[in-house]
């Protein structure tokens, strides 16, 4: 190791613990939001064990501390743990660390004579960068796992209708309609209704409580459309195709513009090729000029 690497690690040393030193000595005031959670913890949400909502509790409580978001909502989706999530983040940053450190090490056992700061530069980039690649991972799953449960929700809302055509009451029809879907969207209606029925909740409260919970407004519509056939008696028969009619457009309308703009993502490789060939053919006779 040159001396330069030598001086550059030794300061990094003392900033860091000269940093830690004024950390103890003058502490940060603590923040209003985790301390209001800490004295009112937040309720467990249907699905939780109390073990479970601590844990994520206390996995908040250190997302607030560290760049990036946590997508609470999103992991509920995907039924991912927190515990899952922050390990992906702090996996990823210790390859982007660790990387050119390895890359570096090889160099050196090959005879090549290369900076410290180099690796360490690189690596604090690579590692900045690879922390937030969960992130993305997660909110483009997410994407895609709400839009599988919007076309599930489009075939859910016919059969409630269905149901509700044939006389039957709302609580019913929602069940029933439930039960005849196959997928992991109508396994979680099927759970969450459940839960409503063992704990004595409506539910369409409980359709309602799992699209906030999921982020999906198409159950709150569902769960208002099912409360006022209860409340009102009235005939949602037509409601209900009417918004699953218009689901069904939203989301033909959304694919054609998806395909669109993949059409238009393609036509880039295309004009980069088209001119590697131009230039290709012109090269030999422009050079011909030059040297005439």
């Amino acid at each position: 190791m040159s001396v330069t690497g030598i001086l550059v690690l030794c300061g990094c040393t003392a900033g860091a613990g000269a940093a830690l030193l004024a950390r103890e000595v003058f502490p940060a005031p603590p923040k209003l939001g985790p301390a209001l959670r800490r004295l009112n913890p937040a309720p467990v949400r249907p699905g939780q064990s109390m073990a479970q909502s601590a844990s994520e509790s206390r996995w908040e409580t250190f997302a607030e501390r560290i760049p990036g978001r946590f997508p609470r909502q999103d992991l509920d989706l995907l039924q991912r743990s927190a515990e899952w999530f922050f390990l992906q983040k702090i996996a990823f940053a210790l390859a982007g660390l660790l990387l050119p450190l390895i890359v570096i090490g090889g160099w050196s056992l090959m005879g090549l004579d290369v900076a410290l700061f180099l690796p360490s530069l690189f690596g604090v980039v690579a590692a900045a960068a690879l922390w937030f690649v969960p992130d993305w991972q997660v909110n483009d799953q997410a994407k895609k796992a709400r839009i599988e449960f919007a076309h599930a929700a489009a075939a859910y809302l016919e059969l409630v209708a269905l149901r509700m055509r044939s006389n039957v009451g709302a609580s019913t029809a929602l069940e029933e309609a439930a039960a005849i879907g196959r997928g992991w969207p109508y396994r979680r209606l099927q759970e969450a209704l459940a839960r409503a029925q063992a704990e004595k909740v409506s539910p369409w409260q409980a359709v309602e409580d799992l699209g906030t919970q999921l982020r999906l407004p198409v159950l709150a519509d569902t769960a208002d459309i099912m409360r006022r056939s209860s409340d009102d008696g009235a005939a949602v028969y037509a409601t209900l195709r009417a918004r699953a009619e218009s689901m069904r457009t939203e989301l033909l309308t959304d694919e054609a513009a998806a395909a669109n703009a993949d059409s238009e993502k393609m036509s880039a490789p295309g004009a980069l090729l088209a001119t590697v060939v131009m230039f290709a053919i012109a090269f030999p006779g422009v050079l011909g000029i030059f040297n005439a």
